[in-house]
């Protein structure tokens, strides 16, 4: 009777391949696929007792152990990225090893998902161009129907001084602050659900301290309650994805800016 656990791992990722290609991934994913299963694999063959040639490893080696010391050797020489993306190609190829029956589970979740890295947002152009944008917004634009610079500079200044990106800001809620005067801070939910807890300046105190008085005149105290959402539209209700982006680029329209902008620079 034919033993599954010994199977060769090359041969089941030409098989994984082959059926991811039938989708038409690029190119250039199915190459990254190949190279993150033959690295690790070429790394769990080796560990193995006796070593072996990659095109003996039987799939019955790969145990979470094994998987782990792998995945040890194999972050030690590569950036932070590279190392997720060869986590998810295995996670996938053990997928499929589960859906097509040669395993009974996916080991990945045992060896531990690493981080992904947060990429770096990118910064405006020119030194003075912060400090230009912040007074320009702070300014009520006769053209606008009700405009609101409080709450402007508030969104501003959460993502030029304390570095949030779009979907942070849009997680945070008004009891997102604490802290003594002076020791103010602002809970995160960062990317992945991870928390993370950055200080406020006492400028940026005064800034939020401003748009939540503004908010309050405008739709009553109970409009800034701590489970309220922080960052809210001219009627009230909470900003979304597609308006807060939207009010960032009217901002750097009305500050004339947009030239200080990178290309793909967006919260």
């Amino acid at each position: 009777m034919h033993d599954k656990r010994d199977e060769r791992v090359e041969a089941l990722i030409g098989e994984f391949l082959t059926a991811r290609a039938t989708s038409k991934p690029s190119p250039h994913t199915l190459a990254a696929y190949r190279r993150d299963l033959r690295a690790v694999a070429e790394l769990l063959a080796r560990d193995h007792t006796p070593p072996l040639p990659l095109a003996a490893l039987p799939v019955g080696a790969l145990s979470p152990r094994a998987l782990r010391a792998a995945f040890a050797r194999f972050a030690a020489t590569r950036a932070a990225a590279s190392v997720h993306r060869a986590w998810s190609s295995w996670n996938a190829f053990f997928m499929f090893l589960v859906a097509e029956q040669v395993v009974a589970g996916n080991p990945m979740p045992a060896v531990g998902r690493p981080r992904a890295p947060l990429p770096s947002p990118k910064p405006l152009r020119g030194e003075d161009t912060p400090e230009q944008l912040l007074a320009a917004v702070a300014r009520a634009d006769g053209r606008q129907r009700d405009p609101w610079p409080e709450r402007d500079v508030a969104v501003l200044a959460l993502a030029l001084c304390a570095g949030l990106r779009l979907s942070e800001l849009l997680a945070l809620r008004v009891g997102s602050f604490g802290g003594r005067t002076g020791e103010r801070r602002v809970d995160v939910a960062g990317k992945g659900g991870r928390p993370r807890v950055v200080p406020v300046e006492p400028e940026l105190d005064g800034v939020l301290r401003a748009y939540l008085d503004s908010r309050a005149r405008r739709f009553g105290g109970r409009s800034v309650r701590p489970d309220s959402p922080l960052l809210v539209d001219r009627r009230g209700e909470p900003l979304r994805r597609g308006g807060l982006q939207y009010l960032v680029d009217s901002c750097y329209r009305r500050a004339g800016i947009g030239d200080r902008v990178p290309a793909g620079a967006r919260l």
